[in-house]
C-alpha cells in the first residue's frame, strides 16, 4: 500500500515486485513506478470525489489507468446518515457527504475496471478503535487507514506480507492522525504490518 507522502527510492523495488499494489485518490506519490498499480482507493464523497469524477485529469492519471480496480471507501448510506449531524457540528463541511459513487462506477464501467464499495462496518469498527487511542475529536479516518484496516480484516490471509510506504500521518485537520499513527505502530509491533522504509513524519504528507 503506497500512501501519498514521499516514497523512499529504496522502496521502489519492493513496490515493483509486490503481488498487489494499492494507491490512493490522485496517486500523488507515483513516480517511476507509476504503472505498478492494481487498485486505486478513492474518497468517493465531498470535494475529492467531485474533482475525480467530474474532470478528465484523474482518469488519465497513469496510475489510475494502470489499475484494474477502484475501491470507493465510503458507504453511501452511512454518509447520507452523517449529513444532518455534521451540519450541526461542522457546518463548514456542507458538501462533505455529497456522494459520487455512481460517477466512479460509471468510469469503471467505461474503462473495464472493477468497482467495489467498501463495507460500512470497516469504517465503523476502525473509528471506534481510533477513538480509544486518542481523545482528540475527529470526523472520519483517512482513506489510507480505512484501506489498511479493510485489507487486514477482510482480505489478508496468514502468511501475507502487508507493506506500507508513503504514510506520514499528516494532512486534513479532521482526520485523527495521532490515533492513526498509534494504530499502525501497534499493528507493526504485532507483526501484521511492515513499513518498507522508516520515513520521518515531517517529510510525509
Amino acid at each position: 500500500m503506497v500512501g501519498n507522502g514521499p516514497v523512499a527510492a529504496e522502496a521502489e523495488a519492493a513496490i515493483l515486485a509486490a503481488d498487489c499494489v494499492i494507491r490512493f485518490n490522485d496517486c500523488r506519490s507515483a513516480g517511476g513506478q507509476a504503472h505498478r498499480t492494481d487498485i486505486v482507493a478513492v474518497c468517493n464523497t465531498g470535494r475529492p470525489g467531485k474533482a475525480m469524477t467530474e474532470g478528465v485529469a484523474w482518469r488519465l492519471n497513469p496510475a489510475v489507468m494502470a489499475a484494474g480496480e477502484i475501491w470507493s471507501i465510503r458507504d453511501p448510506e452511512m454518509f447520507a446518515a452523517m449529513r444532518a449531524p455534521l451540519s450541526l457540528t461542522h457546518p463548514e463541511l456542507d458538501d462533505f457527504c455529497d456522494d459520487y459513487t455512481d460517477g466512479f462506477a460509471a468510469i469503471c464501467a467505461e474503462a473495464g475496471k472493477r468497482h467495489t464499495v467498501l463495507p460500512a462496518g470497516t469504517h465503523q469498527r476502525l473509528a471506534l478503535e481510533l477513538a480509544a487511542l486518542d481523545s482528540t475529536p475527529f470526523v472520519v479516518p483517512s482513506t489510507g487507514l480505512i484501506v489498511i484496516a479493510e485489507v487486514l480484516w477482510n482480505h489478508a490471509v496468514e502468511g501475507d506480507a502487508i507493506l506500507l510506504a508513503g504514510f506520514g500521518h499528516q494532512g486534513w485537520e479532521w482526520h485523527p492522525w495521532e490515533a492513526e499513527r498509534l494504530w499502525v505502530e501497534a499493528h507493526v509491533a504485532a507483526g501484521r504490518l511492515s513499513r518498507l522504509v522508516a520515513e520521518p513524519a515531517e517529510l510525509a504528507g
